[in-house]
């Protein structure tokens, strides 16, 4: 295997680059810079915004340099010290229900893409049968808070979002290119399924793991919605759902009845929604790095003789 990477590097350096090849290469490299600065330059507005007086973003709109910066957007988000609160109970959410989920999506899409499970099919049936149709919120609520009993905990937040029958179809199919010889040779040598899947299927379905785990830690990351029907005499909240609190707060501050008697026209309802987007959306971008190169790297490691 060495030697076949030298020869590789050997005939590498021995091919010689034309004149076309340099301007097809710099070209290239022109518009991805373009796309890129494309791509980043929404987040250094709201960045400079988020910067920004009120009175100049009703004034002058949005702006990627503030004429007068202030933090007083972020002095109101992080007042009172309960927003440092939330990012921990979010990190611990996303950290434990990211992994939990991944290994049951993982198990449970290597399962059904087995040849020997013999009730597979109708399995993946009901499965996707769940994702076409779904009963409603009202059902829903009643399931969670009368039946679960899980109204004011956690749980509420950490269960839903653990598994949902898309990410265990895409794992699933990821699965599937995993040579069934593998499971079999397993077998010969005396393993056990749980052993087959935690020592040979497991290591090779990274690619399929960094996406369903990206899909997931996002889900969590982002979530609101379950906190707001679940989470209501709780004295930490998740971060998005605390940090929506806060905007809606503010706007209904500026719209009172008391803005008549009080100034609230410094208020930074604007700059405020900028940054909760920058302090929620922040912390979530270093993950991407960390997954983006199993995202073109193959599903099967090695070989299989045959």
């Amino acid at each position: 295997m060495a030697k076949n990477n030298d020869d590789m590097m050997d005939v590498s350096a021995k091919i010689k680059l034309t004149t076309s090849d340099y301007v097809i290469r710099g070209i290239g490299y022109v518009l991805i810079t373009f796309m890129a600065l494309i791509s980043i330059f929404p987040f250094l507005v709201i960045l400079g915004t988020s910067f920004e007086t009120e009175e100049n973003i009703i004034s002058y709109g949005v702006t990627l340099f503030p004429r007068s910066p202030t933090v007083a957007a972020y002095d109101l988000v992080i007042k009172g010290g309960t927003i440092w609160a939330s990012y921990g109970l979010t990190v611990v959410l996303t950290v434990v229900g990211t992994l939990i989920g991944l290994f049951i999506c993982a198990m449970t899409g290597y399962a059904l893409q087995r040849r020997d499970f013999p009730f597979r099919n109708a399995i993946s049936f009901f499965i996707y049968f769940t994702s076409l149709f779904q009963a409603g919120l009202a059902p829903y609520y009643l399931l969670m808070t009368q039946t679960y009993h899980l109204n004011n905990t956690y749980w509420a937040v950490l269960l839903p979002l653990m598994v949902s029958s898309w990410l265990i179809i895409l794992m699933k199919n990821f699965a599937k290119s995993i040579p069934h010889e593998l499971t079999e040779s397993g077998k010969i040598d005396g393993a056990g399924d749980f052993r087959i899947f935690l020592s040979i299927i497991l290591p090779m379905l990274k690619p399929g793991l960094a996406t369903v785990g990206l899909f997931l830690a996002l889900g969590y990351w982002n979530e609101w919605y379950q906190s707001s029907l679940f989470l209501q005499n709780m004295s930490v909240l998740p971060l998005q759902y605390r940090l929506y609190k806060i905007v809606n707060e503010a706007a209904a501050l500026k719209n009172s009845v008391a803005a008549q008697y009080v100034n609230v026209s410094n208020l930074p309802s604007e700059s405020l929604k900028m940054a909760t987007a920058m302090m929620t959306t922040g912390p979530i971008i270093f993950l991407y790095p960390f997954v983006q190169r199993y995202f073109i790297g193959g599903i099967t490691v090695g070989a299989v003789k045959g």
